[in-house]
């Protein structure tokens, strides 16, 4: 078997399949990986959401005992909407999805990809074992396309390549092949700290290392109460945050649409807030359940439309954030409505709240309600 042959001919049918960019490495151990991870830990920086050890995360025979390579792959998504893309007005307020989570399931867009790429080899190469991975994978996605020299990874933690910035998808597929590896990109970023000073809650530590507790990304998709101090930076966001992206001068002027299926949808990347508050399981599944940002189902977005709504003072969701403050079963709901109602500031709404709070049993959802008042005291200092 001629494996430069071979690689010459993955090279280009990976461009026929819909693949932007591909890489190989070798499946040695990411040891500078694994320093990093221990440290993460030790400072409680992790989001909770990783999958596997440190060793399965970093050592990629764990996860396919006959690795000899691993065949990186990225595929670029759109970072502008059209121009006439509707927009937040007084009567119907809108939120915002991150670009990673426009149109298709990254996931799924990736792996069939990948599964192409996977059927093309095993046609190839009587005996090849392969191994997918897209991001819930235990291997590291960005670690290992900077290895496989697809770009590098910056200050911000995302790895950002040359042609496309850093508005790719990642994937690889493990396997016993051993071909021979590309060379790794060097560093890009030199003095620059555009991500490190913009990021709106200072969860960039230092460059390259990210604490995921205090991220926007990683918090839009928790399910508990959000942190006062997190609410006030969230803005409009419904699930995730682009700001380390957007001010990355790598990104200027990159806006790439090669991919129909990742196109972004109107009223999925920027869906009116209100009618979230009130949305079924079913309604919720059929509006958002193709797009990346629904995999932790509805709560933790229908809690960050809420505040959204307290962001813009939107007086004309008073109605909907009383009646869900009343009925709805969850309290994480009720008293996000009742904190965004006293962030509103109608009298209407401080109104609700007091009467509320009369037959509320929840103690979180009393203290939701007591800050949601507080916010009339600061009304009358003001005045």
């Amino acid at each position: 078997m001629n494996t430069n042959q071979l690689k010459q001919e993955i090279i280009e049918y990976s461009k026929e399949i819909g693949i932007d960019k591909i890489g190989f490495t070798t499946a040695d151990i990411f040891s500078e990986l694994k320093e990093r991870l221990i440290r993460q830990q030790e400072l409680n920086y992790q989001s909770g959401f990783e999958k596997g050890s440190n060793e399965e995360r970093t050592e990629p025979r764990r996860l396919l005992p006959e690795a000899q390579s691993i065949i990186s792959i990225a595929v670029a998504y759109p970072s502008r909407m059209r121009k006439d893309a509707p927009k937040s007005t007084k009567e119907e307020r809108r939120g915002f999805f991150c670009r990673a989570s426009w149109g298709m399931d990254y996931h799924e867009a990736l792996r069939e990809r990948l599964r192409k790429l996977e059927v093309f080899i095993h046609e190839k190469v009587e005996g090849a074992v392969t191994k997918i991975m897209v991001d819930t994978g235990e291997l590291s996605d960005k670690a290992v396309a900077e290895r496989a020299g697809v770009g590098f990874v910056g200050k911000n933690t995302i790895l950002i390549t040359e042609e496309y910035g850093s508005f790719v998808y990642l994937g690889e597929l493990i396997t016993n092949i051993p071909f021979v590896p590309d060379t790794r990109v060097e560093d890009g970023c030199g003095d620059c700290r555009k991500c490190i000073d913009a990021c709106p809650t200072d969860a960039i530590v230092q460059g390259g290392q990210l604490n995921a507790q205090r991220c926007i990304g990683f918090l839009t998709q928790t399910k508990d109460f959000l942190a006062d101090e997190f609410r006030v930076k969230l803005g409009n966001r419904v699930y995730g945050c682009d700001t380390c992206q957007l001010v990355c001068p790598y990104n200027l002027k990159k806006d790439f649409h090669l991919h129909p299926e990742l196109e972004p949808e109107d009223d999925v990347a920027k869906p009116k807030l209100k009618p979230m508050l009130t949305m079924s399981n079913r309604e919720f599944r059929e509006t958002f359940g193709h797009v990346a940002g629904a995999w932790r189902g509805k709560k933790p977005l229908q809690r960050n439309a809420i505040i959204g709504l307290g962001h813009y003072k939107d007086k004309t969701a008073v109605d909907e954030l009383i009646n869900i403050m009343n009925s709805d079963p969850r309290p994480v709901i009720r008293g996000t409505a009742a904190w965004s109602l006293g962030k509103i500031g109608t009298e209407e709404a401080f109104s609700a709240i007091q009467e509320a709070m009369l037959k509320e049993k929840d103690t979180d959802v009393l203290f939701e309600m007591d800050k949601g008042l507080a916010f009339q005291e600061v009304q009358l200092i003001k005045e």
